[in-house]
């Protein structure tokens, strides 16, 4: 069974891969996550540091879908929609620079729901002209060190123009911490979307429910 998209998915978003946990169980480190109470999980596992051989990233997908669907998350894949469909996925989020979002739409062809990482008004404007994408991931909010290749840092005043702006649901992305949750939740953003936020929790469940009373 597939979970479908809705809104409320989108406030405690835990993005993660092999390279995000060095020394750690990425399925124990997902475990605990959503044991705490998120809402969505965006298996992103790429780069140099990825701790996953290619024979093993479809294994560890499918593990972590089980677990989502357990606690009825939806499970997401992040740039590698081949991977996506063969282990069942919900969802699949890409980025600017990753596969044309049109390509993904048709090759998807409704079987998951889509994401769009948007982070910039020309951005979010084309994108609203895009039919069958579900919502958009736009940020970074401050500086992130997870990502090589992050756009300039947009801020709340950034945010709030592309809340205002897109036709479709928000999630902040990027160096977010708890202390801004409140503020990134009053820009009009659905929830959001984190990884060393929770990687790196002293108190996993604190955070979590920090994220969701946003």
């Amino acid at each position: 069974m597939k979970i479908a998209f809705n809104v409320a998915q989108l406030q405690a978003y835990f993005v993660c891969g092999s390279q995000d946990v060095p020394g750690q169980d990425l399925v124990a480190v997902v475990k605990a996550a959503l044991a705490a109470g998120i809402t969505a999980f965006q298996f992103r596992d790429k780069g140099a540091n990825s701790q996953l051989t290619a024979a093993q990233r479809p294994v560890i997908a499918r593990q972590l879908r089980e677990l989502c669907h357990a606690a009825q998350v939806p499970f997401i894949v992040d740039d590698d929609v081949e991977l996506a469909v063969a282990v069942a996925a919900d969802g699949i989020h890409v980025g600017q620079s990753d596969e044309q979002i049109q390509q993904v739409i048709q090759q998807v062809q409704g079987q998951l729901f889509v994401g769009y990482s948007c982070s910039n008004l020309a951005e979010i404007t084309a994108a609203n002209r895009i039919g069958g994408i579900d919502y958009y991931g736009s940020g970074p909010i401050a500086i992130t060190g997870s990502k090589a290749d992050a756009s300039p840092v947009i801020g709340l005043a950034g945010l709030q123009k592309l809340v205002t702006a897109a036709t479709r649901p928000v999630v902040a992305i990027g160096g977010i911490t708890e202390d801004q949750l409140a503020a990134i939740r009053q820009t009009g953003a659905a929830g959001s979307a984190v990884i060393s936020m929770i990687t790196q929790s002293q108190q996993l469940q604190r955070t979590v429910t920090a994220m969701r009373q946003a």
